[in-house]
């Protein structure tokens, strides 16, 4: 795992449907994020925020809502996650909404293509976010960025890495669904996403979930993780815009991580959909960062491994 971290915040909720996530950035940084992640002995660059155009709060038009904001956020994000691996670090997105996925993982793509690793995604969420302009109610981009890295929607969004699709189905694993649109599912069977569900985490346990979706890893492997915070169950994580009860505990939550960290192979990160505006006292921030550190290294383990 690489040990020079630059964090960027992209301070925007263009996709979404509630205002707030815009404030997610700086609700992690008062959280500790960067002290957190020094403690453990990585060296952290705060590069600031990124700068985009203002949400304009517009109904959709043909299916998706602020379509040119989102090209215009997810461009930037694009170059700066790109410039960061270019540079041998490791860029962790402090988001904003969700579909700022599609600029940080189009990048993390089009560097796997320059350097010839192998790219695993990890798609931690409560939502599939498969959606397209066909199947989506709300317009809402923050519910498609999966579908447009998939090659899936306009081109000036699916094209922003250079290459469409940026990454293929059966490099995504998501974990914690649990809320799907009827269309969108079947277009997540059509497209063949490997999807872990709360269903299956119920049944199989969190440690085989983590077993399955990490097969095949090896050292020409780059892992990113793009975490929805919304993939924690509510009770724990108050501050999202789009709750689903029944998603992952504390501990599963916590097991998840360090397995990923057990790995050594995390090369990238999002974290995205906190919304402080929903928030009870920047608890959901706090928990995000105490996962956080968990992916790096933090391990509540006594026993000797």
């Amino acid at each position: 795992m690489q040990h020079l971290v630059s964090l960027i915040g992209v301070p925007t909720d263009i996709g979404a449907g509630a205002r707030g996530a815009s404030m997610g950035p700086e609700a992690l940084r008062v959280a500790g994020i960067q002290a957190v992640l020094e403690s453990h002995g990585l060296q952290v660059a705060d590069r600031g925020n990124l700068s985009g155009p203002a949400n304009p709060w517009l109904p959709p038009v043909n299916g998706h809502r602020h379509l040119d904001q989102v090209v215009a956020w997810n461009t930037a994000l694009h170059a700066a996650v790109h410039a960061e691996l270019a540079l041998g670090r490791l860029p962790i997105v402090l988001g904003g909404d969700h579909c700022l996925g599609l600029g940080s993982i189009s990048a993390v793509a089009r560097h796997c293509r320059e350097t010839g690793k192998t790219l695993r995604v990890l798609w931690l969420d409560a939502h599939a976010d498969f959606n397209t302009a066909e199947l989506t109610p709300s317009g809402n981009i923050h519910g498609m960025p999966v579908a447009l890295l998939c090659g899936m929607g306009p081109a000036a969004l699916t094209g922003i890495g250079g290459t469409t699709p940026a990454i293929p189905a059966s490099v995504v694993r998501q974990i914690g669904i649990r809320s799907v649109d009827a269309g969108e599912k079947r277009f997540v069977h059509q497209a063949g996403l490997e999807v872990f569900d709360m269903r299956y985490i119920d049944e199989m346990g969190m440690r085989q979930t983590m077993e399955q979706a990490l097969l095949g890893i090896d050292d020409q492997t780059h892992l990113h993780v793009s975490f929805d915070v919304d993939f924690l169950d509510p009770e724990i994580a108050p501050g999202v815009g789009t709750t689903v009860p029944g998603g992952p505990t504390y501990r599963e939550a916590q097991l998840c991580m360090e397995m990923i960290a057990d790995t050594g192979r995390l090369a990238s990160l999002d974290v995205m959909e906190l919304n402080p505006a929903l928030d009870l006292r920047n608890r959901t921030a706090e928990l995000a960062v105490d996962l956080i550190e968990s992916l790096f290294g933090k391990s509540t383990l006594m026993r000797k491994v």
